[in-house]
């Protein structure tokens, strides 16, 4: 038993060797950093592990007639890691070779099922693991096998005849080809992990890129005249490595700087079909040879591209086209770099929509709010982005989605009354970048009554909020709490309060908002008094409390 144990350890390093090549190989890495696999990527990867599995037979050892191998680290590492119809798949093509291409000794037939039953396991265990589990996969795969064995042997034990050489093949193999196969598909899962945790550091690096190339950009988004999405392009091409950046609208080329600018021309129709396609359809093109470009001009330098929609909201406006050279230059790191591209341009061209409605605005009310989304905000959101990058990726993106939820919203109110739940969600998305700035030290509790159906003016309690974390929370230096309650007190009528347990508001500054006679950094608060005053006669209840501050108001509602 001892000398067996030896030999499927040393088998077991062969593989371990081939599986160390496999996960180092491009093109295999390309298919595994997918975040789904098209029917090509299964059809292969089904292959590779299969393949594992028909290896795993032939440097098996032949004991007694049956064959001691490692065939299950190939397909269970496949289900596992791919899912069930690589793991069923594998198991298959392994089975297959150990039945009708290797049916040596009298264990063919029960070996055979353990295979394909192995693979099914598999695959449920890659349906069973979320994304909190993904580390922990190694785990499962060792116990995994560990079961699967077992009920090899028990196969082996009811299907094979004569019964006692059976028993005898059970009791020479069983131990060491329980303790080979779950050692070997754990250290197998952990070399394939390594591809995923370096598809995290890639993301995380190309979201740090991204926002630097915001960082860079956002001048130019500012005033968009006729030479700004060339700056724009011409940043992103050097900053990215590509041939060519292109951005288009709903119908023209905006910009085209690198190769192909003779005939990819600004102020042009867009002339690919792929183009039309991602505009229609919405959703990122990958382009990985010339025929797929589908460019019309004859000897087009662009042999490979990533084309992704640029969109306000939920409606698309245009394109971002980052071109290549060379054909298969598209790899995950330039998609994810031009997914998050996308999203931060999206944004910034709604920023950059700011001067057009301060020039429309006929009401200082809104114009004094769209003031405070100044730069000194931006920056110091970006920064706290970019803080997150590289130890948390996950909560970056989060911010990423909070800030653009923030500037939209504020880029979109007007004089109408709005849904209470819409001015919640700006709150919200304010204050969830103010505790990735500040930490422990904030805290805020929203006591919303149910069922509540109020319109009230927009912009009106964030700029409270702000109020008590700025003024109220922050010059503690302590943890602080901000409580923000929603409750009805009568058939029409709904109170909100803004409290804190922060320094306090002095009374000198109470008074100068009931005047309307605010210093600069609490015109935020001054404006919501005077709107109020105008809407319901009535404007902001602020008291000043043994800690803290107590700010209210009352609006009616619409059932």
């Amino acid at each position: 038993m001892i000398e067996l144990l030896k030999n499927l350890l040393n088998n077991l390093g062969y593989i371990i060797v081939i599986a160390f090549i496999v996960s180092k190989l491009n093109s295999f890495k390309k298919i595994m950093q997918k975040d789904t696999f098209t029917k090509t990527d299964i059809l292969i990867l089904s292959l590779i592990f299969g393949g594992f599995g028909i290896l795993g037979t032939y440097v098996g050892k032949e004991i007694n007639g049956a064959i001691a191998n490692t065939r299950i680290i190939g397909v269970m590492t496949g289900g596992i890691m791919c899912g069930p119809v690589v793991g069923i798949v594998g198991g298959l093509i392994a089975a297959f070779h150990r039945l009708i291409i290797y049916p040596v000794g009298i264990t063919a037939v029960p070996c055979s099922i353990a295979t394909v039953i192995s693979g099914i396991v598999a695959g449920r265990i890659y349906n069973r693991c979320n994304d909190e589990k993904v580390e922990r996969k190694w785990i499962y795969g060792f116990l995994s096998a560990i079961t699967m064995e077992s009920l090899e042997m028990m196969l082996i034990l009811v299907m094979s005849r004569p019964f006692e050489k059976a028993f005898s093949i059970v009791k020479s193999i069983y131990i060491p080809m329980l303790f080979a196969n779950a050692a070997g598909v754990a250290m197998v899962i952990l070399l394939t992990q390594n591809i995923y945790n370096e598809k995290e550091k890639i993301a995380a690096s190309q979201s740090k890129l991204a926002l630097e190339i915001a960082s860079k950009t956002l001048p130019y988004f500012r005033d968009t005249g006729e030479k700004s999405y060339d700056k724009i392009c011409e940043i992103i091409k050097n900053s990215t490595g590509a041939d060519a950046v292109a951005i288009t609208d709903m119908k023209c080329i905006l910009s085209h700087i690198g190769m192909g600018s003779d005939h990819h021309v600004k102020g042009s129709c867009v002339l690919t079909e792929t183009t039309k396609n991602v505009l229609d359809e919405g959703r990122m093109m990958v382009l990985n040879k010339a025929s797929e470009i589908n460019c019309q001009k004859n000897n087009c330098p662009l042999k490979s591209a990533v084309i992704v929609p640029l969109k306000e909201g939920e409606k698309i406006i245009g394109t971002l086209k980052i071109y290549y050279a060379k054909e298969n230059s598209v790899s995950y790191r330039n998609i994810n770099l031009a997914e998050g591209l996308s999203q931060i341009i999206s944004t910034q061209i709604e920023i950059s929509k700011v001067g057009k409605l301060k020039e429309m605005a006929n009401k200082a009310e809104i114009k004094a709010l769209q003031a405070q989304i100044n730069p000194h905000f931006l920056f110091n959101a970006l920064n706290t982005i970019s803080s997150f990058v590289r130890i948390n990726p996950d909560r970056a993106r989060e911010l990423i989605i909070s800030l653009s939820t923030y500037l939209r919203y504020n880029l979109e109110v007007g004089d109408e009354l709005v849904d209470i739940y819409k001015e919640l969600e700006q709150v919200k998305a304010y204050v969830e970048i103010e505790k990735a700035r500040f930490g422990d030290k904030l805290n805020v509790v929203y006591n919303v009554d149910e069922n509540i159906n109020i319109k009230i003016p927009s912009l009106i309690i964030q700029p409270i909020v702000e109020n008590s974390i700025k003024h109220g929370i922050l010059p503690t230096g302590e943890r602080g709490n901000v409580k923000i309650h929603i409750k009805k007190t009568g058939n029409a009528e709904a109170e909100i309060c803004i409290e804190d347990d922060g320094i306090g508001i002095p009374q000198e500054i109470i008074n100068r908002v009931y005047r309307g006679k605010c210093s600069e950094n609490k015109i935020g608060i001054c404006n919501v008094n005077n709107r109020l005053k105008i809407l319901y006669g009535q404007g902001l209840k602020i008291e000043r409390k043994t800690k803290g501050t107590s700010t209210s108001f009352v609006v009616r509602y619409k059932r």
